[in-house]
């Protein structure tokens, strides 16, 4: 790991971290779509080896995408035009390309441009060369692969009204370069514009601004068009498509749903519009105009993903009293911490997600309560303390920022270990210093990338304000090596006194709580996580009798549930963990309960892999290559 040791003198005058402006003399080409361009950073901390691109040669600003949906074929096929700025003398352009099927490459004016493709090299995809001379603007003919793995193609069986297919995209982290011919970087951020044609009925949203109303184009199809006229890290660009309607939560947000899932996902985002008023309270305008949703089948990979303007959600958030909506909030947040302010690699990918989930923690705090608060941010301790007991103190992974090519350890480090970094210098600091600074990093580095030393940097200079307080506060120690720091602000451990105690009566005596029904959902789930994990069938049947946690509408309380009985080899469990994985396709939880069935030798593998036969295809790509390894790399 890189140890960077600078004098407080000199960041207090200097940052590290230097940027190139493709609008600087130099640089020529058009400009983007509303003329804002973001900077490209040149220092070695943000090359991203995640993609092909020479930003600093050639980069793209603009993408105009004019789009067919195939749903009969499961294509996505059109042409991309790109907008392009180049360095003196140099004309070829690279692009990220996984597997797209190219038809021709033009100028503006139809002249073909020679272009090559590279070999493909796993995840990476392959280079797409261009020669594109004195041209400023790249028309690409092509078409996506079917099995684009962006693109998630759902039967009319696989949605919830059962009569029309739907198809939604996923982009993070580089998987848009199976669709999309552009520089699929978070570092090179840009505008774009698309026009995509869909079979009637079925709606289009995307993450821009709809222009108008779906215009008729004959041959039952209906064109929609989309405007992002902020540039954008390319991963966010995304799409959905389906028998879809909206209902509005607030004068700008609102959420798209199938009919008949529409009124319970409008009941449970009704308060979204204070969670944006109570974010913009905390660290300036949302300024992305409007703020929508849409609740996806249950085959969406994730709980959520914060595309700008319109949010993807999992149904299995819906539990009915909106006790899981720091989904919401963290998706929010990610408005200014990921979409406005984006990790130049995704080494540093804890600038979006950890910076997020702290974010989210203080939007919980005003909206729901400082007791709900304090429990969420307990249980996201409790994951880092579990995390490092099982992969030791010492473990690279364990730091927020990570080399190229280091093993990261999830959401415990990225999200949590984060969440309690900027929560611990707020401890030290003070709430009204840290707000301040924070507000000024997301104005300052609005619309651009970043990375883990200009933050360090940012907060020497801006917020650190002697040696001994920088000595105190342990910023390098957090951002940059391994384990967790002695002076991590530990959560109250007033917010689960109830429950812990709880939790020993049970220990000791199989004692069940009189008041379990009065407990929020972060109180249940602190429950069942730290009861004792070896019951017998006797135990889980009175656990599930007195609880009813076989029952539970709550999707993270019914997989903790499933994880312990599956785990006992309780066969009861059994065809619900079937109906449940059958169903849902969000990776947090299938992927843990087939781990745990093919833990438990000749009991679990056979179900596992009868029921992953079965369900298999109705995963997304992201789904079903975690779960791949574990089911299919597993004798």
């Amino acid at each position: 790991m890189r140890r960077i040791a600078i004098p407080l003198s000199i960041l207090m005058a200097t940052t590290a971290c230097s940027t190139m402006q493709s609008g600087e003399p130099g640089m020529r080409g058009a400009t983007s779509a509303n003329g804002m361009i973001s900077p490209i950073l040149t220092s070695a901390d943000a090359v991203d080896s995640s993609t092909y691109a020479q930003p600093q040669k050639a980069r793209v600003t603009h993408v105009a995408l004019d789009l067919d949906l195939d749903f009969a074929d499961k294509r996505v096929g059109g042409t991309a035009t790109l907008d392009v700025k180049a360095a003196p003398g140099v004309d070829t352009i690279i692009l990220d390309d996984r597997g797209l099927k190219i038809a021709s490459i033009t100028d503006e004016a139809g002249q073909p441009l020679s272009y090559t493709v590279g070999d493909p090299q796993g995840d990476k995809g392959a280079p797409l060369a261009i020669v594109f001379g004195d041209a400023r603007k790249i028309r690409i003919a092509y078409t996506a692969p079917a099995e684009a793995e962006a693109l998630q193609w759902l039967a009319p069986e696989q949605t919830a009204g059962g009569e029309y297919p739907f198809l939604f995209s996923q982009g993070q982290a580089i998987l848009n370069r199976s669709w999309i011919p552009t520089q699929d970087s978070p570092g090179i951020r840009q505008t774009w514009e698309a026009r995509i044609t869909a079979p009637k009925p079925l709606d289009v949203v995307m993450s821009g601004v709809r222009q108008g109303e779906p215009e008729d184009v004959g041959n039952g199809r209906r064109a929609f068009r989309f405007v992002m006229d902020k540039p954008v890290p390319p991963y966010l660009i995304s799409l959905a498509a389906g028998d879809i309607d909206f209902a509005a939560t607030g004068p700008r947000t609102g959420v798209w749903a199938e009919p008949s899932v529409l009124p319970a996902a409008a009941q449970e985002v009704g308060d979204t519009e204070q969670l944006v008023e109570a974010a913009e309270k905390l660290y300036g305008p949302y300024r992305w105009g409007r703020y929508d949703m849409i609740v996806l089948p249950p085959s969406f990979p994730y709980g959520g993903m914060e595309n700008p303007v319109m949010t993807f959600l999992t149904p299995t958030f819906i539990a009915g009293d909106r006790s899981n909506n720091g989904l919401v909030a963290h998706e929010l947040a990610h408005s200014w911490s990921g979409n406005l302010v984006t990790n130049a690699v995704w080494e540093d990918s804890w600038l979006n997600e950890g910076v997020t989930s702290y974010f989210e923690n203080r939007i919980v705090e005003a909206v729901y309560g400082k007791k709900r608060a304090e429990q969420e941010a307990a249980l996201a301790f409790a994951g880092i303390e579990d995390t490092l007991a099982e992969v030791g103190m010492d473990a690279p992974g364990t730091a927020l920022h990570h080399e190229p090519g280091a093993d990261e350890l999830g959401s415990a480090i990225t999200y949590d270990k984060g969440h309690y970094f900027l929560r611990t210098v707020e401890s030290i600091v003070g709430r009204e210093r840290f707000d301040a600074w924070l507000r000024q990093w997301f104005d300052n580095h609005a619309f651009q990338p970043a990375t883990s030393q200009m933050f360090y940097d940012d907060m020497m200079a801006n917020l650190v304000r002697s040696p001994e307080e920088a000595q105190k506060l342990k910023l390098h120690e957090w951002i940059f090596e391994p384990g967790l720091p002695s002076n991590v602000a530990r959560p109250d451990p007033a917010a689960f006194a109830e429950v812990d105690a709880a939790v020993r009566a049970y220990a000791d005596g199989g004692t069940l709580p009189a008041t379990y029904g009065e407990w929020t959902s972060a109180e249940r789930m602190r429950f069942l996580d730290n009861i004792p994990k070896q019951r017998s069938a006797e135990q889980l049947a009175r656990l599930d009798s007195a609880l009813g946690l076989s029952k539970s509408g709550n999707n993270e309380i019914l997989f903790l549930w499933l994880e312990l009985a599956l785990a006992n080899r309780y066969q009861p469990a059994v065809p619900q963990a079937e109906r449940f994985l059958s169903t849902v396709g969000r990776a947090k939880f299938v992927r843990p309960l087939f781990a745990t069935l093919m833990g438990e030798g000749e009991w679990g593998k056979p179900i596992a892999k009868r029921i992953y036969a079965k369900t298999r295809g109705s995963y997304h790509s992201v789904t079903r290559g975690a779960v791949d390894a574990i089911v299919r790399g597993k004798s």
